[in-house]
């Protein structure tokens, strides 16, 4: 009789904690959902920083919501809504950017041939955009994220955050490293950002 009341009693248990993680998960759909749509242009625009391909921007942005959504349980209320969702993403597209370049340098050593052999065959000259000449917003702007993107990875999370409007501290938050260190890594990614636009 003893074992046939425990069983219950853990069956009943269950149920209620089943019922708990059900009401739970309702209401975590509603934080999800409103933090989604207020963070979304935030998300998109990290997101543009390290991908270039729409298509694969897509799917980095389903798999950054799908993070938020798995680790919305385990969410503190010590930290910033923004600074939580930024730090998912950038956890995200470091692992993409680390696939991207394993996968780039094996491309590279067996195309490396074919394009030696194209450029020897190709010898008409591109004329290049003298540097007095004005550029559009877009094209401006299209030029920094194209220069963004060959920066190093911790370069790339630095500024991109910054220039998301993001203080010191919470990008600090966001990488898990100390102010002084974005600072560091901050004024490095400047430095380099401005001579990758000097050379275009």
């Amino acid at each position: 009789m003893y074992n046939s009341v425990k069983s219950a009693i853990q069956r009943e248990d269950c149920f209620k904690t089943a019922k708990h993680q059900l009401d739970y998960s309702l209401s975590n759909q509603d934080v999800f959902i409103n933090w989604i749509s207020e963070y979304e242009k935030l998300l998109r625009h990290i997101i543009n920083g390290f991908e270039a391909k729409p298509a694969i921007q897509e799917e980095l942005f389903q798999e950054i919501a799908l993070n938020i959504w798995r680790a919305l349980p385990s969410f503190r209320a010590d930290a910033a809504v923004k600074t939580f969702i930024a730090r998912i993403a950038h956890n995200v597209l470091a692992t993409h950017v680390a696939k991207a370049v394993k996968t780039v340098k094996t491309e590279q050593a067996s195309s490396a041939l074919d394009d030696e052999q194209s450029s020897l065959s190709d010898t008409s000259i591109c004329p290049q955009p003298t540097p007095y000449q004005s550029l559009d917003q877009n094209q401006r702007q299209q030029r920094l994220v194209q220069a963004i993107r060959k920066l190093k990875l911790e370069q790339q999370q630095v500024i991109t955050l910054a220039l998301e409007g993001m203080s010191y501290q919470d990008i600090a938050d966001v990488l898990a490293i100390s102010t002084n260190l974005v600072g560091v890594r901050l004024g490095r990614a400047k430095t380099a950002l401005m001579q990758l636009l000097e050379a275009v």
